[in-house]
């Protein structure tokens, strides 16, 4: 099973196949009880999909049975223990692939000349992974953040640990460190080398970093070193002794007010592109600015979704299940946005306010 969507990996999956090209995609978990039912639920869904397969007669039946022998590949290469918030599966003639997702994803069958691979990009931008460095006078812990969680990371020396020697631990207090720790030669010493250690990591795997620490220490890690000045500093001592569950707590409003700001800026930009005359909404009105590669900025809600047949001049509703739908148009509008260089982004539903689910900035 695939986690990691690199560029590339992007890329070959939204390659036009001969149709049809399958995805199941269905919601898993990582724990128990809610996994109880995961394996029935992918069981039915694959069988969801074949027999979409069956029903269409657009699908001739070698094609039938080469697919559907790629989903029964697909499925035995499955490994639940290992889940986490979605699975998708693509299928079609001659290849087959099994991807986990970070976030949740809908039930749901798509039958097309491309694989549906938004929720994976919606996954991927949502992960957003950060490092966390917490810092204190007899230790610097490195911590790997994204969906949801932090998990300790043994990486570059980490953790780092000040010799017994060099160091006396009973001028610590018990939620942190005592200030005068923070004013000898030896503490600025460890911190520059900690400063030294985790910019060689950020050059090599550059993602935000937050440094966690009391005040003092932070302080002294600032002024000591050179990764201060593009960091988010927390102010919270403990936390290098600490547990991942009491890093992710401390970071984690953090992170909320950066995902607000991010969503109001954003909201702003569509109301200046308005205000300008280059502004897109609807799916029809971006189905064609998409083909033509004049979309800029792409704003979608997450589980916005809309079923839509095109009639050679615009896009008309239309029923899943119709033979003429394309029930992920908004998906093929994603791509083509992607194709031309536009920056997506998926914002909370409600968020575009009395916008139908997608809004676009357009170059011109």
């Amino acid at each position: 099973m695939e986690h990691d969507l690199s560029p590339a990996a992007l890329a070959e999956l939204r390659r036009p196949r001969p149709y049809p090209a399958v995805s199941v995609l269905t919601p898993t978990h990582r724990r128990e009880p809610d996994n109880a039912q995961d394996r029935v639920r992918l069981r039915n869904a694959v069988a969801a999909a074949k027999k979409r397969l069956e029903d269409d007669p657009a699908v001739s039946r070698e094609r039938r049975t080469e697919v559907s022998r790629e989903l029964d590949r697909a499925l035995a290469e499955v490994d639940l223990t290992y889940a986490e918030d979605g699975l998708a599966i693509f299928a079609a003639p001659g290849e087959h692939q099994v991807w986990t997702l970070s976030r949740s994803v809908p039930q749901r069958v798509v039958l097309s000349d491309t694989f549906l691979t938004r929720d994976l990009v919606v996954a991927q931008a949502a992960e957003q992974p950060f490092w966390v460095l917490s810092v204190a006078a007899d230790r610097v812990k490195l911590w790997s953040g994204g969906a949801g969680r932090v998990v300790e990371e043994h990486l570059g020396g980490f953790p780092l640990d000040r010799p017994a020697e060099d160091f006396d631990p009973e001028r610590q207090e018990r939620i942190g460190d005592a200030p005068s720790t923070f004013r000898d030669e030896g503490t600025r010493k460890f911190l520059r080398d900690a400063d030294g250690a985790m910019g060689k990591i950020l050059r090599a795997r550059p993602r935000p970093l937050y440094v966690t620490g009391p005040e003092p220490a932070l302080s002294l890690f600032d002024d000591a070193g050179a990764l201060a000045a593009d960091a988010v500093l927390v102010p919270h001592g403990g936390l290098a002794h600490g547990t991942a569950e009491a890093v992710w707590q401390a970071v984690r409003p953090v992170l909320d007010d950066e995902a607000r700001g991010s969503v109001e800026a954003l909201t702003r930009e569509l109301e200046a592109a308005r205000g300008r005359k280059d502004f897109a909404a609807g799916v029809d009105e971006l189905w064609e600015s998409a083909h033509a590669g004049r979309v800029r900025l792409l704003a979608v809600e997450e589980n916005f979704k809309v079923t839509m047949r095109d009639d050679g001049e615009h896009l008309l509703p239309a029923q899943d299940g119709d033979l003429d739908a394309r029930e992920d148009i908004v998906d093929e509008i994603v791509e083509q946005c992607l194709e031309t260089g536009a920056d997506v982004r998926f914002v909370p539903d409600g968020a575009l306010g009395d916008v139908d689910g997608i809004a676009g900035v357009l170059r011109y």
